[in-house]
C-alpha cells in the first residue's frame, strides 16, 4: 500500500456515511493510494478510526465485494481486488462528472454562460494545477 487508507465521514453531510466511505475507498484505489492485494482496515478498526458503526464498514465492504472492488479471504481479512483500480477509476470518472454537471446545473441558473462557466473552472483549476518536475514558479 503505497499510503494508509484514512477516511472521514462528515455526520452532517448530505450523503449517508456508507456512500462517503465507500467514495473514499474508490478514489484511494483509483489514485493508487491503495494498490491491488493490499489488505484493508478490519471491520471494527475502521468503525473505531471513522467513528461510524461497525454496521456502515460492513456494508461497505459486503457493497465493494459484490461489486468486485474488494475480495474477502475468510480468517485472513478483506483486500483489494486485482480488478479494482479500472473499477474505481470508472466510477470516479462518473462520480465527478455528475458532481461537475450538478455544478454546472447550479451556474447556469444563476446565469452564468458557458465561456463564464469555462472562466471560472480555469480560474479554480489554476492554483492546483501541477508543476512539472523541474518547472520553477
Amino acid at each position: 500500500m503505497g499510503q494508509s487508507l484514512t477516511i472521514r465521514v462528515d455526520p452532517k453531510g448530505d450523503r449517508p456515511p456508507s456512500e462517503q466511505i465507500a467514495a473514499q475507498v474508490r478514489f484511494a484505489i483509483a489514485a493508487g493510494v491503495i494498490e491491488p492485494g493490499a489488505r484493508l482496515p478490519s471491520v471494527r478498526q475502521l468503525a473505531v478510526e471513522a467513528l461510524v458503526n461497525p454496521n456502515t464498514v460492513g456494508k461497505v465492504w459486503r457493497d465493494l465485494e459484490r461489486e468486485g472492488v474488494l475480495e474477502s479471504r475468510p480468517g485472513d481479512g478483506v483486500f483489494v481486488a486485482v480488478a479494482a483500480p479500472e473499477l474505481c477509476k470508472d466510477a470516479r470518472d462518473r462520480e465527478l462528472t455528475a458532481r461537475l454537471g450538478a455544478w454546472v446545473n447550479d451556474a447556469r441558473s444563476a446565469g452564468l454562460e458557458e465561456g463564464e462557466l469555462r472562466e471560472l473552472f480555469e480560474r479554480a483549476l489554476a492554483p492546483r494545477r501541477l508543476r512539472r518536475v523541474g518547472e520553477r514558479s
